[in-house]
């Protein structure tokens, strides 16, 4: 509500279901109503030990299916360049991730990823299925190590030799480290970008100055880029 009514900044607000029943999200549509928050990224959320389904919210399709019975919000979902963890392979999560457009979703977001020719062939596969809602791609930059085995092991991403090259030269030394992962993070968004992607989700952690830091490079490569191309022409 801050965000949106004293920055005048459009959120999108993140909403898991997976612990939740139906009273309990309702309530939290209603709240979100009322602040004037449109936008929901509606997603599953980490299955707790010992749980054994609430038969309510199993899936985030059912949770997306929800919200658009609730009210006009527009519903982002998630999917997963290397697909997702408990699915058998991408084909079946690409499937799954059909549901999602089916039930209202009206654009994605990707999980994390450090190899973009993972996250083009992706594009590619979701097409066959005849998902056309745009994709954001998500880009976490690494400014740390111990963020490695965390992130691989909640996000099951793979690491590229360039990457797991960098980390290693690193280690020791924590602010080389961290202009290296922004440095390498911020090559990935010039290629995205250069390819027409919808759109770039950087996951910071709350990390103001990493998202400063490649907001600005990325603009003056941008701007550097168009001056180019304005002298060619």
């Amino acid at each position: 509500s801050i965000v949106k009514n004293k920055y005048k900044i459009e959120p999108l607000a993140h909403l898991t279901c997976i612990n939740s029943n139906k009273n309990q999200v309702n309530s939290i549509l209603d709240n979100l109503k009322q602040s004037g928050i449109e936008n929901i990224l509606a997603l599953r959320g980490d299955i707790p030990l010992g749980y054994k389904g609430s038969n309510e919210f199993d899936h985030a399709s059912d949770l997306i299916k929800h919200i658009k019975q609730r009210g006009d919000f527009n519903i982002v979902g998630a999917c997963y360049p290397e697909g997702h963890l408990d699915s058998k392979n991408l084909e079946e999560d690409i499937i799954n991730l059909k549901k999602k457009q089916k039930a209202g979703a009206t654009h994605l977001i990707s999980q994390l990823f450090f190899d973009n020719e993972y996250f083009y062939s992706f594009l590619e596969e979701k097409e066959k299925y005849n998902i056309d809602i745009p994709v954001q791609a998500g880009i976490m930059p690494v400014i740390n190590i111990k963020q490695i085995n965390r992130i691989v092991s909640l996000s099951g991403a793979k690491l590229p030799k360039k990457f797991i090259r960098i980390m290693n030269k690193y280690e020791f030394n924590p602010e080389a480290l961290r202009d290296a992962g922004i440095a390498y993070a911020t090559e990935q968004i010039v290629d995205l970008i250069s390819n027409g992607v919808d759109g770039i989700h950087l996951y910071t952690m709350n990390n103001s100055y990493v998202a400063k830091r490649i907001s600005t490079s990325i603009f003056s490569i941008l701007d550097t880029i168009n001056n180019c191309e304005r002298l060619i022409n």
